[in-house]
Formats: structure tokens, sequence, C-alpha cells
């Protein structure tokens, strides 16, 4: 087991988890509810589809939509379970594995390739701006960062003292990645789309 650092609950990246979780959870939830509806109603569009750039309909129906034979909201309804679960685990006192942890990271470092790679083919493919994937992205990101951080800072993947270090200082400055990734991100969609012209 790693310990948490001066053995104390790890209660932010536990919320952090569990919020993320529900939130993405509920994303691929409603993408999959849309899915269903399109394969019952074809031809009717779909309740997010609210302009032909913001939409779920394209995403869906494209080839990036279903990366391997399925629909990607059911990966999401069950891999968002595990973070909703590490979550819930590490408030009730849970300490696990340093093994656990670095395929916990792995987790998320597929999860974030995966999104990364979805954002391009979104923006520069697609051509579009899928709502409930955006909310997917929002939360896959935060996540990733604090994950990465947080087995940093515990010394799960182990790099020394300095990789501690790196840890904490990487933690506090999370909320800040985030919100550059996020401008990055619409930066690109601006570009490439012209968000704002279709306002």
């Amino acid at each position: 087991m790693i310990p948490t650092s001066q053995g104390r609950r790890p209660v932010a990246i536990a919320v952090l988890l569990i919020v993320a979780g529900l939130i993405g959870w509920w994303a691929a939830f409603s993408l999959t509810v849309e899915k269903f509806d399109a394969l019952q109603n074809p031809g009717q569009a779909a309740g997010c589809d609210f302009s032909r750039l913001v939409q779920c309909s394209a995403n869906l129906d494209s080839p990036q939509g279903a990366v391997l034979g399925f629909p990607n909201p059911l990966i999401g309804l069950a891999a968002w379970i595990a973070p909703i679960v590490v979550g819930v685990a590490l408030l009730a006192g849970a300490r696990f594995a340093r093994w656990f942890w670095v395929l916990f990271w792995l987790g998320f470092v597929g999860a974030a390739a995966f999104v990364v790679w979805l954002i391009s083919q979104s923006i520069f493919v697609l051509g579009t701006l899928c709502p409930w994937c955006m909310v997917t992205w929002s939360v896959t990101i935060p996540g990733f960062l604090a994950v990465t951080a947080y087995v940093l800072m515990e010394g799960a993947i182990p790099l020394g003292a300095a990789g501690r270090r790196f840890g904490r200082t990487m933690l506090r400055w999370v909320p800040l990645a985030t919100v550059l990734c996020f401008v990055v991100i619409a930066v690109m969609a601006q570009l490439r789309l012209d968000v704002l012209a279709s306002f």
C-alpha cells in the first residue's frame, strides 16, 4: 500500500473523482438514450441537436462514434463507474496498493488520449460540437490531471522525492491547467468552425 500524505484521507481527490464520475456517467447515459432514440426513430433529430454546429447526431452516427464497433457512450457507462467507486472508497478510508493506483492512472491516461482524439475528430473532421461529448471532455481533463498529480505526489509512480514534489506542485495548478486546456479547445473550435458566427 502507499501512505497518503500525513496519513490523511485525500478528501479533495475523492470528491473530484465522485463528481467527475457522476457527471461523466450521466453524459454517457444521456448519449446512450439518444442513440437508442435514433435507432427507434430514424431521421428524427436528437434532443441535443441545437444547430448544424452544436449537435449529437453527426457524432453518434459517425465511425468515430463507435470506435470498437459499438456506440462509444457504452464505454463511458462502464468506465465512469470506476472513479465513483474509488472516490467513495477513499472517503471511507480505503488504502490502495501501488499497483492499483498505477492501473487506475493508466485508465485515465487512456481516457485522456481517447478524449484528445475525439476532440480532434469532432473539430477537424466532423465539424460539430456534441454537447454531451463536451461534458465528458470537461470532466476527463481535470480527472486525468488530478490523478496524475496524486499518483506522483504519493509515490505510486516511483520517481523519488523530485517526482513527489512535482506532484504536489502540479496538484495545486490543476484548476488553472484545466482552464487552459478548455481555452485551447475553444480557440481551436473557433479557428476551425467559427463558433461565434453561429450564434
